[in-house]
């Protein structure tokens, strides 16, 4: 499995491939079909992520000592971005993600392409990740 740097780079690098900011939009939306299904139990408030714009939901979920996440959106770019960050933070021990540099997605160039309210978005879904890790880290 891939670490957490080496899943950033290769996001990085497929950003690269793109000239302008709608290409790059639209492969975060393209992120989005990734997504796997969200069971609709955890489609509440006590699972939605403050700080968004659309409406997000994540939601913690360990086995065999590894963090993941079911998570969803209502706005597509939304749902890219929490997928993506899914992907590189999910499927990993809660002291694996706690301590890893949060920095290093400052490669992906995310404040250049987003707006200011879905910069901050991200940086909520971030925030929540970290919450979850530092809950089940033991």
């Amino acid at each position: 499995m891939k670490s957490i740097e080496e899943k950033i780079i290769n996001y990085k690098n497929n950003l690269d491939l793109f000239d302008d900011g709608m290409e790059k939009y639209k492969y975060l939306i393209d992120q989005a079909k990734n997504a796997e299904h969200f069971p609709e139990e955890y489609r509440n408030d006590s699972f939605k992520v403050s700080g968004c714009q659309a409406q997000v939901w994540l939601v913690p979920v360990m086995k065999n000592d590894k963090l993941s996440f079911y998570y969803d959106s209502d706005a597509f770019i939304s749902k890219g971005m929490v997928t993506i960050l899914c992907d590189i933070y999910g499927n990993r021990k809660p002291s694996e993600i706690n301590n890893s540099n949060f920095e290093t997605l400052n490669i992906l160039e995310l404040d250049t392409l987003l707006t200011p309210g879905r910069r901050n978005g991200v940086y909520s879904m971030l925030e929540k990740i970290k919450e979850y890790a530092s809950v089940y880290e033991k």
